[in-house]
């Protein structure tokens, strides 16, 4: 018969304890650790994502490109790294609206996007949202007329993906940078309309 201690570290020892074996065996260089804390807090971000969808709202060839290759598109901005190396744009137009999950974990396009909301993480919405698109769009507060088809792409290994949405009604005389300020991370992911105020 075997007798179990109870483990008495706390998260913090045991994930220091798993950094310095790795580093051990040479398994992650040294400062990566920071590096990716650094990208993840102040590199990867919505504002991201804005930037990219409102270029491609005022500039017809770079809206070509993103719909082509939203890797290389995403790129002229600098916006690559670990979950955005194949990125693809989905085109909301007034018929279709694109919606993104994960529903294995919870992966985004974190250079674009960056972390997931934590309602995104949730299995609920991740199951409910392949089978019942529209009740839970309603229910996160978009309403759809019933012509509106949503379609529901689920992010995996090969594709990370970015809604670039219809540019809202009101919208027309602003600029670039005003136009950012409409796109959120729900925007991005396909949850909400970018809203004139």
């Amino acid at each position: 018969m075997t007798t179990h201690e109870k483990n008495t570290s706390t998260p913090g020892e045991r994930a220091q304890a798993l950094l310095q074996v790795l580093k051990q065996k040479d398994l992650i260089p040294d400062g990566y650790i920071e590096h990716m804390t650094q990208l993840m807090a102040h590199e990867w971000s919505p504002e991201n994502g804005a930037r990219v969808v409102a270029k491609a709202w005022v500039d017809p060839q770079f809206r070509e490109l993103l719909l082509k290759d939203g890797t290389a598109a995403c790129a002229q901005f600098g916006y690559t790294g670990p979950q955005g190396e194949y990125i693809v744009a989905l085109e909301d137009t007034p018929s279709v609206k694109n919606v993104i999950v994960c529903s294995l974990c919870s992966c985004t396009n974190w250079p674009v996007l960056g972390l997931p909301p934590e309602w995104y993480k949730g299995f609920e919405f991740r199951a409910r949202l392949v089978r019942e698109g529209r009740t839970v769009l309603r229910e996160l507060g978009t309403e759809l007329p019933a012509e509106v088809t949503v379609k529901v792409w689920d992010t995996s290994a090969e594709s990370r993906y970015l809604v670039l949405p219809v540019r809202p009604e009101g919208s027309e005389s602003m600029d670039e940078e005003a136009l950012r300020k409409l796109i959120t991370k729900d925007v991005l992911i396909g949850v909400a309309l970018p809203q004139v105020a």
